[in-house]
């Protein structure tokens, strides 16, 4: 394929009449063919041609995932510009600094309090021509509706447009111009900007990531051999979209014709699993151990006999999961066995996940290793992956017929990944992004002349499987100079029930501390069973015999750790870390930079006592 509308075209002539799209509306789940995306696709991208937008210009979207921001992604392609994806949860002067920075011309928001963001910040931008919105209006707590004409003066008003109008004035463009959409596919190169996806600015400034109409079909085509996905599969799909992950699942799901079905939100995808009944799943590993910890949180409110019931099932499940590691066959006792567990205490878990999942791709963040055992156990396979938004997402994935547990699997294929002296792990192939927007020094910095981009973390091969090790810049120097990657205490200790977040610190200082959150579920659980009163997290943070419980994981994990990456102390923090006070990305890692910063106060008190 040339470029990624070839892709598309020939994705709707090979199931025109199938299901593509699936989404709930007025608790009703609905269907769109791929003939009927690719009519909205073509509706916009004659709506935007009208409103001026030319081949290599920038579009930019910022919404919840939802079908219509798979339409305008879509249209943005047709129209032969690069979509900018922003994510939803990003606040006003964060969307300014991107579309400032991207250079967009046109800006899709979702609705009114997407639209708030960015509206007043409309005389600093001077490329910004016009907004689309999806909505009109938007419920309060109070149930009142908030309009759109709340949010934009009178004199504003022509500024904006809803997304109903922009494929009205397609249509009617495409009427009178009938040939431009195949004439802007034809001048689409490989080298042509397809997207430009802004990184999460954990440790700086975003950086615009420019992807090539090559990237994304050299990766489509990488992606058959790791997802066995076909016209038969059903993927739900809840991950924000301005994550390369998520655009990957998009085009994954067009390379392969699996249709894709939209959560209602996050709050809503233990319902949406049981009325979908997805074949595959994407994940970050935050979602996975919530459901990890939900599952134990109700075998220890279970009665004695049921967790006796459980703890065999799930000491089966570990004798059959260590056979199928080995790809040794598990024998007629124990497969005997293993359907009993199923029946009795697995099939429970299989109808959390709708019935019919086959496998589960996590990534976006490192995963525990205790987490996927767990899960392969109870017979759910999750295959864990690795890779960047520089090098369009999936860069080592592991298999559902070859994988090891807390690695990230072997390369796609085609691609080049090899460990530098200092362990940081480097990437060349077709997957590699062209660029930092505007930004030439940066790519220099990243990429090498002969192709080698330099991923920033750090890892190790291990029989052809790659293991991730740390971020380079999370790499713990302390006082004197023994170098400590934080993650592997931090995987190891949010395996606790009992603890949500954790961020070692310790750069430059004599020994390690960490700031420690609660998951609210498991502690209240555990704290009602101690008689200890509370009436809120902040209670207990402050508790001591739930200290004494934080102490004692941190002490299990110390006791394998020589005394330099051990923890020394600690303090619970009342309340999670979250999006909306700042501490994680939309992938739900943690801040460190910010988080540090955050809690300053608290952490270099630790060193000044």
């Amino acid at each position: 394929m040339k470029n990624a509308i070839e892709l598309f075209e020939s994705r709707v002539k090979q199931s025109a009449s199938k299901t593509a799209l699936r989404y709930k509306q007025d608790g009703v789940w609905r269907s769109e063919t791929w003939n009927d995306w690719a009519t909205a696709a073509r509706e916009v991208a004659g709506g935007l041609c009208a409103l001026g937008v030319a081949v290599g210009d920038r579009v930019s979207i910022l919404a919840n995932t939802r079908r219509e921001w798979l339409h305008c992604d879509l249209g943005v392609v047709h129209a032969g510009a690069a979509t900018v994806p922003i994510y939803q949860s990003s606040v006003g002067h964060e969307c300014e600094y991107i579309l400032k920075d991207s250079g967009a011309k046109v800006l899709f928001v979702e609705d009114p309090s997407q639209l708030e963001k960015v509206i007043a910040a409309r005389a600093r931008l001077p490329g910004l021509e016009r907004i689309v919105y999806f909505d009109s209006g938007q419920k309060r707590k109070d149930g009142s509706e908030w309009t759109i004409a709340e949010v934009v003066p009178e004199a504003d008003r022509k500024f904006v447009l809803s997304l109903e109008d922009l494929r009205k004035n397609g249509r009617e463009y495409l009427a009178s111009h009938p040939e431009e959409l195949d004439r802007r596919k034809k001048t689409v190169e490989p080298i042509h900007t397809f997207t430009i996806v802004y990184t999460s600015g954990t440790t700086g400034p975003p950086k615009g990531v420019v992807l090539m109409h090559s990237n994304i079909v050299w990766e489509c085509e990488a992606m058959r051999e790791v997802m066995p996905v076909d016209e038969n599969d059903e993927q739900l799909l809840f991950l924000p979209m301005a994550h390369i992950f998520a655009k990957i699942l998009e085009w994954t799901s067009i390379s392969r014709g699996s249709s894709i079905a939209f959560a209602e939100s996050i709050a809503q995808l233990k319902a949406n699993l049981s009325e979908v009944h997805p074949t595959y799943l994407c994940a970050v590993p935050r979602v996975l151990e919530k459901m990890y910890f939900g599952i134990l949180g109700n075998r220890n409110s279970s009665s004695p006999l049921k967790q006796k019931i459980f703890d065999w099932a799930f000491a089966v499940g570990k004798s059959v999961s260590r056979h199928r590691q080995k790809g040794e066959a598990i024998g007629f006792a124990l497969g005997v066995e293993r359907a009993l567990a199923h029946r009795l205490v697995f099939h429970k878990i299989h109808d959390l996940l709708g019935g019919r999942i086959r496998f589960i791709i996590s990534g976006g963040a490192p995963l525990g290793r205790e987490i996927a055992e767990f899960f392969h156990s109870a017979g759910v396979q999750i295959l864990e992956g690795w890779g960047l938004t520089e090098t369009t997402a999936g860069t080592c994935v592991n298999r559902v017929d070859r994988y090891a547990f807390g690695t990230v699997g072997a390369p796609v294929p085609g691609l080049e990944v090899k460990i530098a002296d200092d362990g940081e792990i480097l990437v060349r192939g077709g997957s590699v992004m062209k660029e930092y927007f505007n930004k030439p020094d940066a790519t220099s910095e990243a990429i090498e002349k002969d192709g080698w981009f330099h991923t920033g973390d750090i890892g190790e091969f291990e029989n052809g499987m790659l293991r991730i090790t740390d971020r380079k810049k999370d790499l713990i120097v302390n006082a004197g100079g023994k170098k400590i990657p934080p993650q592997n205490l931090e995987n190891a200790l949010k395996t606790t029930p009992y603890i949500s977040q954790i961020m070692v610190h310790g750069d430059k200082r004599p020994y390690l501390t960490a700031l420690v959150t609660l998951n609210e579920d498991n502690i209240g659980v555990w704290a009602r069973g101690q008689g200890v009163m509370f009436s809120s997290l902040s209670d207990l943070a402050t508790n001591d015999k739930v200290r004494g419980l934080i102490q004692q994981a941190i002490d299990e994990v110390n006791a394998r750790e020589p005394s330099y990456s051990s923890i020394k102390k600690f303090a619970i923090l009342p309340q999670d870390f979250s999006l909306e006070t700042g501490e994680l990305t939309p992938t739900l890692k943690v801040k460190r930079k910010f988080t540090s910063d955050k809690y300053r106060s608290i952490l270099d008190g630790f060193y000044n006592a």
